[in-house]
């Protein structure tokens, strides 16, 4: 099967964004959408540590040591970008004033439901985040993931297993192998990757995939 990498599957993410935009990008995966805007498009990305017109990452030797994201992942600023406290980031996402969050997850219900936080970890101490700021104040959640986990289980379920982020909230789910829409009826295909077959991706998908 052909799996699209981190920065493609974040190229085909980018793609879906419209012009003019403001956007948020979650912890990990979805922190390389920046990277991606499409030619003649305006996109504004924000960091919900305290930054609007967030820019591609840096070339390596280019860093500056206090410009990074949420993820801790060094950025450039964007033309126009500004600062801020953390608080007034989170009336930004909580007063509905971002367009799009870009979240990864660890797993992805038939009806929207979202689960993405760690409760055991080793690094960092369990929490959530900006995750559920983000699910009630902005309109638009995209979920960016790997179809399946290292185990080769199932990320996209008929009902999730771990505590919930959300509920019902997510829009579109972009995977290595397919990206889907949520409908009244479940996952609707919308794509799948070049040289991936549907029932290759329904037999690593527990909820049905619709057509």
């Amino acid at each position: 099967m052909r799996n699209l990498t981190d920065t493609e599957l974040a190229a085909r993410v980018a793609q879906d964004i419209p012009d003019g935009s403001y956007v948020n990008l979650g912890i990990g995966k979805p922190t390389h959408v920046s990277g991606y805007v499409p030619e003649g498009r305006e996109v504004i990305y924000h960091a919900e540590n305290g930054i609007i017109g967030v820019g591609p990452t840096p070339a390596e030797g280019e860093e500056d040591l206090e410009l990074i994201d949420a993820s801790k992942r060094y950025v450039t600023p964007a033309p126009g970008a500004a600062y801020f406290e953390h608080a007034d980031s989170f009336a930004m996402m909580r007063g509905g004033h971002i367009d799009i969050a870009v979240l990864g997850a660890y797993q992805v219900a038939q009806n929207g439901d979202i689960a993405n936080w760690a409760t055991l970890d080793n690094t960092f101490p369990p929490a959530v985040g900006g995750a559920m700021d983000l699910v009630v104040g902005v309109p638009t959640i995209l979920v960016m993931m790997r179809h399946i986990n290292r185990d080769g289980s199932p990320k996209l379920l008929r009902e999730c297993t771990y505590p919930l982020t959300g509920l019902g909230v997510v829009s579109r789910v972009y995977t290595d192998l397919a990206v889907l829409d949520i409908t009244p009826a479940g996952f609707k295909l919308v794509e799948l990757t070049a040289g991936n077959t549907l029932d290759e991706v329904q037999a690593l998908t527990e909820a049905k995939i619709h057509t």
